[in-house]
């Protein structure tokens, strides 16, 4: 049989007097395509791990699956172990049965399932332990595309690896609830089967969406690294819904520092009343480490708990209390030292007020970051996509409240934590509405920019026009007042440019000779009346030169008179000799008949001779 399993290539040898081939570059400017299919590990794309290639998906989810649960078992035995022989034997079960059923109640605690003992339910339950199983899920989906290689479909992909995951995940986390039930503690089967599905789905799908963007990227020879499951998710989300998201993840974020700076200065100026608990607790070393865990697990609740009470509605530590910025009304609280950060009953701190700043700030910061990633191009549109990300964050902040609180045990603890309608709705409004103007403000600044860029392209020919002709304008300098030029190191003559090509212009009427013109014929521009046929005939020429010139033509230079001495100027020409004057023409006799026709520049002349004494 083959030791390779599918998806991979063997390695073949390097043949003999002839190197190993190395990889071929891609071209400059075009990107590698990624390789798909069964070619996993060959070529651009990093080697399928072994584990997960070759298996069928739902195979591979269940080994996942089992994978996680029993990493994450381990971890939680191992600390309950540790604090069953630390603190009373019967405080973590009774033999090493009860001490498991402790840490498969852990487990399930660790997916926020609640469960129910002897004094009522608990639902208050440390947000803190969900990094473990979180961790776990990531990884396993992760593990699970890899051996799929780079899909041609990646966002289906995910989701069917995530799905794949959670379905096994959240069964056996049902069977280990009904398996772990005993007469003093019984886990919820049906919050077992809803948590574990809905944190293995997302912890799992991050962890396909970075592994499978991560493949991509590495395909391509990016050289890029991405850090977070969220960044990978970002990648694979339509354009609409990545801006969202983007503008989400910034109002919680802002949300969040406030909410930890309140609670981080409230148990600093507190720090007393948290060691007077300790020394009545008296928890000793290792009780003092595991409390110090489990104080660790609970700081992400009171982080949202800050949230609350910067939003507005605060929380309540049991029944009849109220923390909220209108006044605090406390009653006797839990033994639990990071419950001595709480405010004295009565006015709200002055200094705690500022926090009410915190969601309309992180309104202007999720509806500006909405827009940048995205922008509307409309203005009446922003507005509209910042309010939608105020609104998704008011519910997920529903969501943190609703999983930050609940009850610890029957009697006055029954309500515990912030009301997780209020904080919804007011988070929706407060930073709906703030997200809404800043998208607005920032969507117009983007889309001016290109028209004041245009505006700037169009001004500056003007400027440089305008600075031209004021330069023509001004008077020069007098020589006097003139800077010396610059002496500058004699540079070689250049070579001389060849002469310029001229146009060859036109021939004026005026140039054109006139040696094919008849003698008879009129002159320009002038009309001839008849004449009596035997009257002396003068040339056209000289009856032209007697009249005065046409008012166009009489701006023009005169040719210049002839010399004295003797010569005749014709048609431009010197000749040496004077030409004879021309002979007068013969008056031909008068015909016979009476009447005669003549043709005189192309009119038809009728002549007719009377007899004497009529």
């Amino acid at each position: 049989m083959s030791d390779v399993s599918p998806g991979q290539r063997r390695a073949e040898p390097p043949r003999a007097g002839r190197p190993p081939e190395a990889r071929r570059p891609p071209e400059p400017g075009r990107a590698p395509e990624p390789v798909r299919g069964s070619d996993a590990g060959r070529g651009e794309r990093p080697p399928s791990q072994p584990g997960a290639a070759g298996r069928p998906l739902a195979v591979a989810g269940l080994v996942a699956a089992l994978w996680c649960i029993g990493i994450g078992l381990a971890v939680l035995t191992t600390i309950t172990l540790i604090g069953w022989i630390a603190a009373p034997k019967t405080a973590l079960g009774h033999g090493m049965s009860g001490v498991f059923r402790t840490a498969v109640n852990f487990w399930l605690v660790s997916h926020h399932a609640g469960f129910s003992g002897s004094h009522g339910r608990v639902g208050l339950l440390p947000l803190g332990l969900l990094v473990l199983p979180g961790a776990l899920l990531h990884r396993g989906g992760a593990w699970m595309i890899r051996g799929l290689g780079v899909p041609e479909r990646p966002r289906v992909a995910v989701v069917r690896v995530a799905l794949a995951l959670a379905a096994p995940y959240a069964a056996l986390a049902g069977l280990l609830a009904l398996a772990a039930s005993s007469s003093a503690v019984r886990p919820s089967a049906w919050q077992a089967l809803v948590a574990c599905f809905l944190v293995a789905t997302i912890a799992g799908g991050l962890g396909a969406a970075r592994a499978v963007v991560a493949a991509q990227v590495a395909a391509q020879d990016k050289g890029e690294r991405l850090r977070s499951g969220l960044g990978a998710l970002l990648r694979l989300l339509p354009d609409r819904p990545r801006s969202l998201v983007i503008g989400v993840a910034g109002s919680l974020g802002v949300l969040c520092a406030s909410g930890a700076l309140l609670v981080g200065g409230s148990l600093a100026t507190h720090m007393s009343d948290a060691d007077g608990l300790y020394g009545v607790l008296a928890p000793g070393i290792v009780g003092g480490v595991l409390l110090l865990v489990v104080e660790l697990a609970y700081l992400p609740n009171a982080v949202i708990w800050g949230m609350a009470y910067a939003i507005g509605p605060g929380f309540s530590v049991g029944a009849g209390t109220s923390v909220s910025p209108t006044g605090v009304f406390l009653d006797s609280v839990p033994a639990f030292p990071p419950l001595a950060a709480l405010p004295e009953p009565g006015p709200a701190p002055a200094v705690s007020l500022l926090a009410l700043a915190a969601p309309f700030l992180a309104g202007g910061v999720g509806g500006v970051l909405t827009v940048r990633s995205l922008p509307s191009s409309t203005s009446e549109g922003a507005p509209l996509w910042g309010f939608v990300s105020g609104t998704l964050t008011g519910a997920v902040l529903a969501l943190l409240a609703a999983l930050s609180g609940g009850p610890l045990g029957g009697g006055r603890l029954a309500t515990v934590g912030p009301s997780f309608w209020q904080v919804g709705l007011m988070a929706a409004l407060e930073v709906g509405i703030s997200a809404a103007i800043a998208a607005w403000m920032a969507n117009w600044l983007v889309l001016r920019r290109p028209a004041r860029a245009g505006a700037e392209v169009v001004r500056r020919p003007k400027k440089r026009e305008a600075k031209k002709r004021e330069a023509e304008k001004k008077p020069a300098r007098p020589a006097e007042q003139q800077r010396p030029a610059r002496t500058r190191p004699a540079e070689p003559a250049a070579e001389p440019a060849p002469p310029a090509i001229m146009p060859v212009p036109a021939p004026v009427p005026a140039d054109l000779p006139a040696a094919s013109a008849s003698p008879y014929a009129p002159g320009p521009l002038e009309f001839e009346e008849a004449e009596p046929v035997l009257a002396p005939r003068r040339r056209a020429r000289a009856r032209s030169r007697d009249r005065d010139p046409l008012p166009d033509l009489a701006e023009e230079p005169r040719p210049a008179p002839p010399p004295d001495d003797g010569t005749v100027v014709l048609e431009g020409h010197l000749d040496d000799e004077p030409a004879p004057p021309p002979a007068p023409e013969p008056v031909p006799p008068p015909r016979e008949d009476p009447e005669r026709t003549e043709n005189r520049g192309g009119a038809i002349y009728v002549l007719r001779e009377e007899p004497p004494g009529e």
